[in-house]
């Protein structure tokens, strides 16, 4: 019986995407795969020892930040730092971004993350994740990097990518060339390619949103949630409606089988939620390489958003594309 390509042997192979960066970017997944296993030990381990819960802190956007929330964050800024490829990271659970001295200001590329999103579901049980997004630098090779070097939109990015902790661990990813999803083997301790140029449907009957919030939200996306609940046999109404909190988890299961995920603008959160740099702009490179689409608005592509802060908000509409166009001609109307 044939193996299955590894992580590592899949990157190798595919060199031919990036032939500027090949090696740079074979160390920088090499460092995030490290550290998603690490990170994947202390999650399954969850409940037995003392990293459970909050750590009774706050982190730059007033989020009481968990315990594992920390651990994410310091596994994965340690991976990236050692290889001397990454000059710089910038991660949601820091206040500002972080420069590599010594080796690594010779690095040509940056990397922002959301180390563990969705953590608080952590206590429970419930799937969480990592998201990542690999830029290169614009400031001068030598120099410490500079705020210029995060604050780049979303189509400029390199490569972008999550893991989940599920029932499995997968990390996803894409360098712009599809995408292809790989599951760890715990027994072998390597990513196995399982699910190569992942697609997702043209349509899908899935809306992933905090309903909750319905109240606080703009009239047109009120209004499509009704549509989603109306039936009609014609579109396969009503459509199911399934919301984890965690937007790995949400966007990982939209993504195979089709459907849409979004957190809009609301009266208590008129700039949306999410952020752009750490969450946003990575799904919505996955979304579109899979043949889906993210916006922020009507006619407003997600990628093409020009980042003016480092923890800038946003609200986002990403999926299958029939969904997104639909929700768009809603927002339009009202």
């Amino acid at each position: 019986m044939e193996m299955t390509k590894t992580l590592g042997e899949f990157i190798v192979e595919r060199q031919a995407e990036y032939p500027n960066a090949s090696g740079a970017l074979t160390s920088i997944f090499s460092s995030i795969r490290l550290a998603s296993k690490v990170v994947h030990r202390e999650i399954n381990k969850a409940g037995l020892g003392d990293i459970n819960g909050a750590a009774g802190e706050e982190n730059v956007q007033g989020e009481e930040q968990q315990k594992l929330d920390i651990y994410a964050n310091e596994k994965f800024k340690s991976a990236l730092a050692a290889r001397g490829v990454v000059c710089g990271i910038a991660s949601e659970e820091e206040d500002k971004y972080v420069n590599f001295e010594g080796n690594s200001q010779d690095g040509e590329y940056v990397v922002l993350m959301d180390p563990l999103d969705g953590s608080s579901n952590i206590d429970v049980n419930v799937s969480v994740g990592t998201i990542f997004s690999i830029y290169k630098r614009v400031s001068e090779v030598g120099q410490p990097v500079t705020s210029e070097d995060f604050l780049q939109p979303g189509d400029k990015q390199v490569a972008a990518g999550y893991v989940i902790y599920g029932s499995s661990t997968m990390l996803v990813y894409t360098t712009g060339n599809g995408v292809n999803g790989f599951t760890f083997d715990p027994s072998l301790g390597v990513f196995c390619l399982s699910h190569p140029d992942m697609k997702t449907p043209e349509d899908g009957k899935i809306y992933s949103v905090n309903e909750g919030n319905y109240i606080h939200f703009p009239e047109g996306v009120k209004k499509y949630i009704k549509y989603c609940q109306q039936e009609d046999a014609a579109t396969n109404r009503p459509y199911t409606s399934r919301y984890i909190g965690s937007l790995v988890s949400d966007f990982h299961r939209n993504l195979i089988k089709g459907g849409i995920y979004f957190y809009p603008p609301s009266s208590s959160h008129p700039s949306g939620k999410l952020r752009l740099l750490y969450e946003c702009n990575p799904i919505a490179f996955l979304a579109e390489q899979a043949g889906g689409s993210a916006i922020a608005a009507p006619d407003q592509r997600i990628m093409e958003l020009k980042p003016t802060e480092l923890h800038q908000r946003t609200p986002f509409f990403v999926g299958s594309n029939n969904m997104i166009a639909k929700v768009e001609e809603f927002m339009r109307e009202n």
